[in-house]
């Protein structure tokens, strides 16, 4: 979905169920019927209507009115979002290599095999009494996203994707324990959230 706030909120709002659940249900008078919907969102927007939220073009005000075209649990149940900044010139002149598509690929397998075999399913499936066993956190990384998720005014839901996305990041470092470093990439994956949270404070 490009250009996400040009979408009609109720539109949006309509893909909660689907993102939470991965079925469909149609409810007529006689009957209810479920349908599977398993699917990947990806979404891009402008953080503000002007293009950039730094060009002081747009007051704080007008940013979020744009961005209230998208609601807070819609919001939730994005796992990953993230914010790409304005490249300077010499940056898209000079290619540089990057890591290639191949070995991406391996470790991401990898990871999904490991998550299958010590759960049998996939880290964004766990249900909230499955994380203390599988997403066990010590004292350290609980006071930290603790006091992380009172900050940025996090959801339950939230905080539950976070612990979930820091387990697959730990995955794919094949560490078994998720640590700090693993929760602090977590939550820089919530770009969208921390941008309103600075909007509220002007």
């Amino acid at each position: 979905m490009d250009e996400l706030p040009e979408f009609d909120r109720k539109v949006l709002d309509s893909l909660r169920e689907p993102m939470e659940t991965g079925t469909v249900t149609i409810s007529r008078a006689a009957r209810q019927v479920d349908y599977p919907a398993n699917f990947q969102l990806i979404a891009a927007l402008n953080p503000s209507p002007t293009g950039c939220y730094t060009d002081k073009r747009s007051s704080p005000d007008q940013v979020l009115r744009y961005l209230s075209k998208i609601s807070g649990p819609f919001l939730d149940r994005i796992d990953l979002q993230i914010e790409l900044p304005r490249l300077k010139t010499e940056e898209l002149q000079n290619q540089c290599d990057s890591e290639p598509s191949s070995s991406i690929r391996q470790r991401v397998e990898k990871a999904y095999q490991l998550a299958l075999q010590r759960q049998g399913k996939c880290n964004d499936q766990l249900g909230v009494k499955e994380l203390n066993k599988v997403c066990y956190l010590a004292e350290a990384e609980r006071a930290f996203l603790a006091k992380a998720a009172e900050k940025l005014q996090l959801s339950p839901r939230s905080y539950h994707r976070i612990i979930k996305v820091a387990r697959t990041i730990a995955d794919l470092s094949c560490v078994t324990d998720i640590g700090l470093v693993h929760l602090k990439e977590a939550l820089s994956y919530r770009a969208l959230e921390r941008l309103l949270g600075q909007l509220t404070r002007y």
